[in-house]
């Protein structure tokens, strides 16, 4: 019995069913959209309120003024780190300029019983030919031809040609270059020359037979030749090299002073 109830049951259904969509089917599409729209009114406002209340409860209503804020926090960090580089890069200039006055006053105190004039280098010049440097002093600072030029670690060369406003020099590494030396321990005289091959040796010749050269010894300006004065530091002794007579006995000068490096200088006028 209940099937039958059932069944009838299902068969009444189907048919309200197909009568809804031949009734659907015959409706007009602008009476379908019309319909949408009065549907979409009545609940849009409710959708509105139910995600406002979901916003609320999980904290994400005020998500678009925070995102402003945050831009704008983000705008004023950039100003002020823009700010710090610029201060960060003021700072390194000062302290540079410190640098230098530091290195100038060492300088002229380690050689204060000469008149000198202090500089910096403009230009380089170190390759295997040519070893020379071009510093910020010319002859408005009563720079010429032919003065020393010397840097904290010892000595550096001679100036060679001047303009108004710079002077270059020949550095003692120039394969052109001939210094008078000697060995501040044993004294032994020597003639130092700049070599092709390395930008920080000297070749030591013309040494005296008997003389008794020892290696790490420290090599100085004799004050002989006319350009350089006594005591100078040069380098010390690198290598001792015999030849075939006792007589060609030659050494290796490293010299103190770092010719790629160098920054700061003095010219002694007196």
């Amino acid at each position: 019995m209940n099937n039958k109830k059932t069944g009838k049951l299902g068969i009444i259904i189907t048919i309200v069913i197909l009568i809804l969509l031949v009734l659907l089917t015959n409706v007009k599409r602008s009476q379908i959209y019309t319909l949408e729209n009065i549907v979409s009114k009545l609940v849009s406002p409710v959708q509105q309120g139910i995600t406002f209340l979901k916003n609320k409860i999980n904290g994400n209503n005020t998500y678009f003024a925070d995102l402003e804020k945050l831009q704008e926090e983000n705008k004023k960090l950039k100003e002020e780190n823009s700010k710090l580089e610029q201060t960060l890069r003021e700072y390194e200039v000062v302290k540079t300029e410190n640098e230098t006055l530091k290195s100038y006053l060492s300088l002229a105190e380690k050689y204060n019983n000469y008149k000198t004039v202090p500089a910096y280098v403009i230009n380089r010049d170190i390759s295997n030919y040519s070893k020379t440097i071009v510093i910020n002093v010319g002859k408005d600072d009563g720079i010429k031809e032919n003065m020393p030029v010397i840097a904290d670690d010892g000595l550096v060369g001679y100036v060679i040609s001047v303009t108004n406003n710079t002077a270059k020099v020949q550095t003692i590494v120039d394969s052109s270059s001939s210094t008078s030396c000697l060995t501040s321990s044993t004294r032994d005289n020597m003639v130092c020359k700049g070599t092709i091959e390395e930008t920080n040796t000297l070749k030591g010749t013309y040494i005296a037979n008997g003389a008794n050269v020892i290696e790490g010894d420290s090599i100085e300006t004799s004050g002989m030749g006319g350009i350089y004065p006594k005591g100078i530091h040069i380098g010390k002794v690198k290598e001792i090299m015999n030849g075939k007579n006792k007589t060609d006995l030659t050494i290796k000068v490293e010299v103190s002073v770092d010719f790629e490096k160098l920054e700061t200088v003095l010219v002694i006028t007196k």
